[in-house]
């Protein structure tokens, strides 16, 4: 049966953040996940991405596109203990074209809620890098993802995206520029010291802040992060009494539940007095449990929340995205002819051994006959009988891989030389 390359997941456009923390594979549970969804009957090969904007499970199974769908669907139910009423509708399916095209627009930051920004592409290869740590991608998953690199790379020497991109660390410290005037000589708190809080760091150091704090569940990590920016690592047992002296904070952790909580949270808004305080949760699952955004003087806002700052940018990288966009449909229609030749490059091969058995019978007829031939002899006529099946051979391989309808071709030469 032929492969059948599928594309299950749902983003920031579909599924509101409580829908995508649900789905959300956790760090420490991926390998796991990559293992159970290795084993089940027909998928060949898997890789997860989970970020914060988007889950997708990208798939090589070698069942119909019916099945395929509905044991993914399974998967994601059964691993998460989730009822499949509460997420099968905000999933999308894409298949072979469709997929490597979705692929590639990941890859170049076009389906990205920020379009044009980089992170998705280091996401994308940590997922690809876990996977074949795990060892479930082959040959097609391989391919398709260093194809997908080479094109990100492309868009980005060949366009303009990226220029005028920004992460979603930076469309946090936008959003916090408009609660606070200036950013100058307020204290800020960085909850983890991933990529997304290193980002956000660098942004407020741009705007001025030179007071930080950061906080890490490893306190190394948090140590580091804080030295490079000349701030100071907190620890989370002190974590609640940093928030009574802070202005500002932006958790992005890996945790999966709240960091901050509503009870605790409440009693030290009377320590601060209801001191304004701007918060800004860009982890999924959330950091910060919502609740704590009806108490007076909070202002909380979650990834979903950014939308309305990174649109703004849409029209300025319009153009740019455009030619990415044909980039990407050129790309999409290598790929396909390579994906083709999966099915056709066993008959060519089946073709050229059953041509080979030919010669090498009728070879071994003629030596039987004519007596006195030495080896040399042997290997020349070798040679040029090998030689003669190579060239009536050469042009109907390669118009095999070729041709627009080599599928057929390749069903015909199998039926006319019963192979």
């Amino acid at each position: 049966m032929n492969k059948n390359l599928l594309v299950v997941g749902l983003n920031h456009k579909i599924a509101t953040v409580e829908i995508r923390e649900k789905i959300a594979f956790q760090d420490f549970k991926i390998r796991d996940a990559l293992s159970k969804l290795k084993t089940i009957e027909g998928v060949s090969e898997c890789i997860i991405l989970s970020t914060c904007n988007r889950v997708e499970l990208y798939l090589v199974t070698d069942l119909d596109s019916d099945i395929s769908k509905s044991i993914v669907i399974d998967f994601i139910s059964s691993f998460h203990n989730l009822k499949k009423d509460d997420f099968v509708n905000y999933l999308y399916f894409y298949f072979e074209k469709d997929a490597v095209k979705h692929i590639f627009r990941v890859a170049s930051s076009l389906d990205s809620l920020v379009v044009g920004e980089p992170q998705i592409l280091g996401q994308l290869k940590l997922a690809y890098r876990i996977a074949t740590e795990e060892h479930t991608t082959k040959v097609i998953l391989n391919k398709l993802l260093h194809k997908s690199f080479s094109v990100a790379k492309r868009v980005r020497t060949e366009t303009e995206i990226s220029g005028s991109a920004v992460s979603i660390s930076f469309a946090a410290v936008e959003l916090s520029k408009r609660i606070f005037e200036t950013l100058k000589e307020k204290k800020i708190l960085l909850v983890g010291a991933g990529e997304m809080c290193e980002l956000a760091a660098r942004h407020l150091i741009g705007n001025g802040v030179t007071d930080i704090f950061v906080a890490n569940r490893t306190f190394e990590r948090a140590e580091n992060l804080a030295s490079e920016f000349g701030g100071k690592a907190v620890s989370f047992e002190n974590l609640y009494l940093i928030l009574e002296k802070v202005d500002i904070v932006i958790a992005s952790t890996g945790a999966p539940h709240y960091i901050i909580e509503y009870p605790k949270f409440k009693d030290l808004m009377k320590i601060r007095r209801n001191k304004p305080i701007f918060m800004i949760d860009i982890a999924v699952p959330r950091d910060i449990d919502p609740k704590i955004n009806t108490l007076d003087g909070v202002y909380l806002y979650d990834i979903d929340d950014l939308k309305a700052i990174v649109e703004k940018n849409w029209e300025s990288r319009k153009n740019e995205a455009e030619k990415a966009e044909v980039i990407v449909d050129g790309e999409v229609a290598v790929f396909l002819e390579w994906f083709k030749t999966l099915d056709i490059i066993p008959t060519i091969v089946k073709l050229r051994e059953y041509c080979e058995n030919i010669r090498r019978v009728e070879a071994d007829k003629f030596f039987e006959k004519i007596n006195g031939i030495g080896d040399k002899e042997r290997e020349m006529i070798d040679y040029l009988t090998s030689s003669i099946i190579n060239k009536i051979l050469h042009k109907p391989s390669i118009n095999l891989k070729r041709g627009s309808e080599s599928e057929y071709y390749a069903e015909a030469v199998k039926k006319i030389f019963d192979i």
